[in-house]
C-alpha cells in the first residue's frame, strides 16, 4: 500500500518538513503534487517526477526530481515552487494568526503533467503551514503615516 507522509504534519511556514513516499515498486516512476487554495480560492500547485529507489521509497531530500516544477534535490521543492493556476496571482496569507495554509500532497502513478477529476492518487496527505506560532500576540500599529503589525512572542 502506497503512503505519503509529511513530518511534522503541522508546522510554521518557515520551518522545513520531511516528505516521504513509501510502498512503491522499486524504480517506479511517480508524480508528487502539492496544491493549496488561498483565501481567495485561487489554486497553487507544484509537481515533481521521481523514480523510486530499490526499497520503493521517494524522499525529496535524498532523491532528485527528474522534472516538473523543478529538477534536482530540493527537500522542500513542492512547497517552495508552488505556482498559481491563474497567471499573475501571488500567494499571500492575510489571516496569519487565524488559520494555516492546508497543503494537499498527492502521489500519482507515472508522469502526470495535468490531473483531472478522473485521476485517482495512489496516496495523499495534508500538511498545515502556520504563519504565527502558538501564543504569539498580534498588535496593530498606527502611528502617524506608519501602518503595520507588531508580533510579540509569548
Amino acid at each position: 500500500m502506497v503512503e505519503v507522509t509529511v513530518t511534522p504534519r503541522s508546522s510554521l511556514a518557515d520551518r522545513p518538513v520531511q516528505t516521504l513516499v513509501r510502498g512503491l515498486s522499486p524504480s517506479q516512476l511517480v508524480t508528487l503534487r502539492a496544491s493549496l487554495k488561498d483565501e481567495q480560492g485561487e489554486t497553487f500547485q507544484a509537481r515533481a517526477f521521481f523514480r523510486a529507489d530499490g526499497a520503493g521509497e521517494v524522499d525529496p531530500g535524498r532523491h532528485a526530481s527528474l522534472g516538473g516544477s523543478y529538477t534536482g534535490v530540493w527537500p522542500m521543492g513542492v512547497f517552495w515552487f508552488l505556482q498559481p493556476d491563474t497567471l499573475f496571482r501571488r500567494l499571500v496569507k492575510r489571516d496569519v494568526a487565524g488559520s494555516p495554509f492546508l497543503v494537499l500532497l498527492e502521489v500519482f502513478d507515472g508522469v502526470c503533467l495535468v490531473t483531472g477529476p478522473q485521476d485517482r492518487p495512489l496516496a495523499s496527505c495534508e500538511a498545515e503551514r502556520w504563519y504565527v506560532g502558538p501564543g504569539v500576540q498580534r498588535v496593530p500599529v498606527r502611528e502617524g503615516r506608519v501602518r503595520g503589525a507588531l508580533f510579540l512572542p509569548p
